[in-house]
């Protein structure tokens, strides 16, 4: 096997390990963990792709629907990331458990206080959110992503049913129907409080598994490589002492 053949097998394995850490590119959405049903709350997750390759992601801002307001939104922490939630004044209060809410959330913020999201990486900002409306089938959070190099991209449009999706979306909750009993279990506010707390552990162990899911497959592909270049060079070294025998 000559070494220019050797070369391009450990090009293309090398090519493999790098691919594994990039992800599909796509646009910035917002998930529930769960479900989400009208009256109820929920823990959503606001996921952040970086769509840049020379540039890492250091600020998201979120807009939370002035149509129909949330009273109550509870970010869980993210290492490396500084929060910050803006509240409005309603101006027909609310009333929520027996409660007259005055206020709702208008906005959370995201700045990185490290590196940010870098390219090829995505970053989930978990959030639990209520008392979801029970007259609306959906909610927009329209979303603005600035980038270490100070770009800055929107994702502001609302899609619209059975037109083709904007180039800029904004991230859409799809809500389902409401539980038979959503002011107690899901629907309350002690549980949504447990449920950010069960999301912030399942983020910490979710991270550490990727973690070592990633070292342990690069670990995979790259004693790969060396099976492959040893096995080519056993093969060279035979070779050239036939050659030289032969000789």
């Amino acid at each position: 096997m000559k070494a220019s053949r050797i070369a391009a097998a450990g090009a293309v394995a090398a090519s493999a390990v790098l691919a594994l850490s990039v992800p599909a590119f796509a646009h910035v959405t917002v998930q529930p963990e769960g479900t989400a049903a009208k009256g109820g709350y929920a823990v959503v997750d606001f996921r952040v792709p970086n769509e840049r390759d020379d540039a890492s992601t250091t600020r998201l801002e979120v807009s939370f629907p002035a149509d129909h307001p949330l009273t109550s939104a509870l970010p869980v922490p993210v290492d490396g990331w500084k929060i910050k939630v803006d509240k409005t004044t309603l101006d027909k209060p609310i009333e929520s458990h027996g409660e007259k809410i005055t206020e709702a959330v208008s906005r959370i913020t995201w700045t990185a206080e490290g590196k940010g999201i870098e390219p090829g990486y995505l970053q989930k900002f978990p959030v639990s959110i209520g008392q979801l409306p029970e007259d609306a089938d959906e909610l927009v959070f329209k979303a603005i992503q600035t980038y270490s190099d100070k770009e800055v991209v929107r994702w502001i449009e609302v899609p619209q049913e059975g037109q083709e999706e904007p180039e800029s979306p904004a991230p859409v909750l799809a809500l389902s129907a409401a539980e038979d009993d959503h002011h107690g279990g899901s629907g309350s506010p002690d549980a949504a409080e447990e449920a950010a707390d069960d999301a912030e552990a399942a983020a910490q162990e979710t991270a550490s598994e990727e973690s070592g899911d990633t070292s342990d497959t690069t670990a995979r592909v790259l004693g790969i490589v060396g099976i492959v270049v040893g096995a080519a060079g056993v093969a060279y070294g035979v070779l050239a002492g036939r050659r030289r025998t032969a000789a």
